[in-house]
């Protein structure tokens, strides 16, 4: 994800002025923002203060996290339900897959219970 060149107290601090009474056209213009960016910012941070937002971005940053392990630990699951059914070559080429790219995942899965073969 790009990263803004706007910090989080900048973002607040725009907002501020905003709520204050300055014109949303003047404000973008000294800015340099767009009208849009500058609603986007409000609808996300409206409200906050600065120590609410950095609060909110370490919750999304470890939202995310967690939702990378739960991704691994079902990836290991099906993989277990593979070989208990004693697709082996299968189960080993959708780990390959999750470790190399998401391209190659349709043809694990359209390996079915034939025998499939790993891509080099």
């Amino acid at each position: 994800m790009r990263k803004s060149r706007f910090s989080e107290a900048q973002i607040v601090g725009v907002i501020k002025e905003s709520e204050a009474g300055t014109s949303t056209a003047e404000l973008c213009r000294r800015h340099g923002i767009s009208t849009t960016t500058f609603y986007k910012w409000k609808s996300k941070f409206g409200g906050m203060d600065v120590s609410d937002v950095a609060k909110m971005r370490a919750l999304e940053d470890e939202n995310r996290r967690l939702k990378r392990i739960v991704a691994d630990q079902v990836l290991h699951i099906d993989a277990l339900k593979i070989i208990a059914e004693g697709n082996v070559a299968r189960a080993v080429c959708l780990i390959w897959a999750r470790l190399v790219g998401s391209q190659l995942l349709g043809v694990c899965l359209s390996a079915g219970r034939r025998s499939a073969a790993l891509p080099l």
